[in-house]
């Protein structure tokens, strides 16, 4: 009897020991083992919807599981970028954002409730691109000269669109205004597109935006580009002046994309992610359709993206207090 017992207790000891064998082999699956949602803390047709769509199929491919584009626009990015900050660390939430919630939002929002630092983890840089001082056609201006002519005729009546307080479309009209002494009103969007239906309706006048969504309605006529604000001409914009050379004197600003992960995703997931996206972004493919809607293909090891959030939050910093940017 005593044998028996024995024998059912050996036997249940080895259910239990093959079931935890076989559960550890499920937690041990390889990642991915099921779709994977890229947030994108803007509307659908924004830029960085554009550049997460581009990437989502191949990088799909490259993993085995498919990659979903998952629009969460508001607050200028910050809503979207709060809910991968607060998302499970399993690789299996990421986030295509630009340079705005990632360096400057906190320098603006003192209750912000993520920190890019802390609870973010750089995967890689995707891409750049200068912003262009587009205006209504109807505005009777055909450089900056006479932009800034018609705005100090009228102080406080003409508006600028924005992607929110701190972007790169902020920061550029901010420091055009304090540059050449303007009285321009900021009137802050949820995304680009929105930004050209309102100059196009005649809510906003002006605005610096991404070419990959002003550069259609320029060429269709219903918006005029001025200048751009890289320090040299664009190879894609070579048409257009720079700040620089419209009388700005040192004026830069540039917009950039980046992909990041929820802060404690295992390294070996980021490196995997940055690894297969660099290959993606530097294809022929996409670095030909990245420069088609006008913006350099990068593709950069996390440690380089996070060096650039670092030194940019430095610039954009000093920027900011000198311009005297607060949230609004």
């Amino acid at each position: 009897m005593k044998k028996s017992v024995a024998v059912v207790r050996g036997l249940l000891w080895a259910a239990v020991a093959a079931l935890a064998c076989a559960g550890g082999a499920r937690a041990a699956d390889p990642w991915p083992s099921h779709p994977i949602k890229m947030v994108v803390p803007f509307p659908p047709g924004s830029s960085p919807d554009l550049i997460a769509r581009m990437l989502a199929e191949p990088l799909g491919k490259s993993l085995g599981q498919p990659v979903i584009v998952d629009n969460k626009p508001g607050a200028g990015g910050n809503i979207g970028t709060e809910a991968v900050a607060k998302a499970a660390a399993d690789g299996y939430t990421i986030l295509l954002t630009i340079n705005g919630p990632l360096v400057t939002a906190p320098l603006l929002y003192k209750k912000l409730n993520y920190d890019p630092v802390k609870d973010l983890a750089p995967v890689t840089l995707v891409a750049t691109s200068p912003n262009v001082l587009v205006v209504a056609p109807g505005l009777g201006v055909n450089n900056i000269k006479e932009f800034i002519a018609l705005a100090k005729s009228k102080p406080g009546v003409l508006n600028y669109g924005s992607v929110g307080a701190g972007s790169a479309s902020h920061l550029a009209m901010e420091t055009l205004k304090t540059g050449a002494g303007l009285n321009l009103v900021h009137v802050p969007y949820a995304g680009f597109p929105q930004i050209t239906a309102a100059i196009l309706g005649g809510q906003v006048q002006a605005a610096y935006m991404v070419p990959a969504i002003a550069m259609g309605q320029v060429r269709a006529g219903k918006l005029k580009a001025l200048a751009v604000t890289s320090t040299g001409r664009s190879a894609a914009l070579s048409e257009f002046p720079t700040m620089v050379e419209a009388g700005q004197e040192g004026f830069e600003v540039i917009s950039w994309q980046a992909i990041l992960a929820p802060a404690k995703t295992p390294q070996a997931i980021i490196n995997r992610l940055a690894t297969e996206l660099s290959a993606i972004i530097r294809s022929d493919d996409i670095r030909g359709k990245m420069l088609a809607q006008y913006f350099s293909a990068a593709g950069s090891a996390p440690e380089g993206l996070s060096n650039l959030m670092k030194s940019e939050r430095v610039r954009s910093e000093k920027l900011i207090k000198a311009l005297k940017i607060t949230p609004e």
